[in-house]
């Protein structure tokens, strides 16, 4: 018989952290809320990965495939309760400085290969550009979840600071997608 996807204990609103935790938490707390809001950003990032294939960005494809990864990372820090932290591993379930240094690294390597905008940014010159737009405004919607959980019990700097460059490094994804794409608006005097 396979096994069940469903395990029923949820059934009552609460949920158990990575490495069981003290107690079990209400789904609504803010430490589940955090990881949750990660895992979103993982789905809508595949919806961008999904689109670059289409559009024949490997290498943004590569590249949001590593962060949907590091992204799990992210997650399974988020998921244990902070006296647990010394059983995560680094760079497989604690995120590390080496992984923050990276995203910097992306985000000037593209940057260096598109103009930057001079007025604001519609989202919609593409499918792929829409779609890392979307997956930018869940990014940020992730990382004032992580501060909120980080008012109210500890989370490490290398989390805040990895989930705030996420959405920067989305952005310049956004724009080095659409670099051949975007058309300047005219502006109206």
């Amino acid at each position: 018989m396979p096994d069940r996807i469903y395990t029923r204990r949820g059934d009552d609103g609460t949920t158990q952290l990575l490495f069981g935790g003290k107690d079990r938490l209400p789904k609504s707390d803010p430490r589940p809320s955090a990881y949750g809001e990660v895992d979103e950003s993982v789905a809508a990032l595949g919806v961008a990965r999904a689109e670059a294939h289409v559009a024949g960005e490997d290498e943004l494809a590569e590249l949001i495939l590593r962060v949907q990864r590091e992204l799990f990372v992210v997650g399974a820090e988020l998921a244990t309760a902070p006296d647990d932290w010394e059983r995560l591993t680094p760079g497989v379930s604690q995120v590390t400085q080496e992984m923050v240094d990276r995203l910097e690294t992306d985000i000037d390597s593209l940057r260096s290969r598109f103009e930057m905008p001079k007025d604001f940014v519609v989202a919609g010159e593409t499918r792929l550009g829409a779609a890392l737009d979307l997956a930018r405004a869940v990014l940020r919607r992730a990382e004032r979840a992580v501060v909120r959980l980080s008012l109210a019990e500890p989370v490490r700097g290398e989390v805040l600071a990895y989930v705030n460059r996420l959405a920067d490094l989305a952005w310049a994804m956004e724009r080095f997608a659409e670099r051949s794409e975007r058309q300047p608006r005219p502006r109206e005097g």
